[in-house]
């Protein structure tokens, strides 16, 4: 699921797909930002995908499963935690944690679509791991 959401990450939505996205690289005023439309589809997908494949738990049950739980860790660690949209958690302490927070902070330094850097959410470049 990760190598999918880099790559819809880097090339639709830093692509054709800016104008919804831009939303979430600009400040907001609100808890909703149009860039919320993208976790609506993903999770109407992965329903789709579970309903259709649930009678024989075929490949379709399994990619929405997959596609459900990346999106709730997505949502806890993107959301919640990184952009604290909801309060639920103090500044990270794990290595691991600590680097994907440095590593979603400097794709948010630009607010531009070609700029950015570190698309990913799990898998992020070693520089982000290293103490300073």
């Amino acid at each position: 699921m990760e190598l999918a959401g880099w790559a819809i990450h880097k090339y639709l939505m830093h692509g054709p797909l800016w104008a919804i996205h831009k939303t979430h690289h600009q400040p907001s005023k609100s808890f909703f930002e149009l860039n919320d439309l993208f976790s609506l589809v993903f999770g109407s997908v992965a329903v789709i995908l579970i309903f259709l494949g649930v009678d024989g738990f075929d490949y379709r049950f399994w990619l929405g499963v997959g596609i459900s739980l990346y999106g709730m860790l997505y949502f806890i660690l993107h959301d919640v935690w990184v952009h604290r949209r909801l309060k639920w958690f103090g500044k990270p302490r794990n290595i691991l944690l600590k680097g994907i927070f440095k590593a979603h902070q400097a794709h948010h330094r630009t607010n531009q679509r070609d700029d950015a850097e570190s698309f990913g959410l799990f898998f992020v470049p070693k520089k982000f791991f290293k103490e300073r």
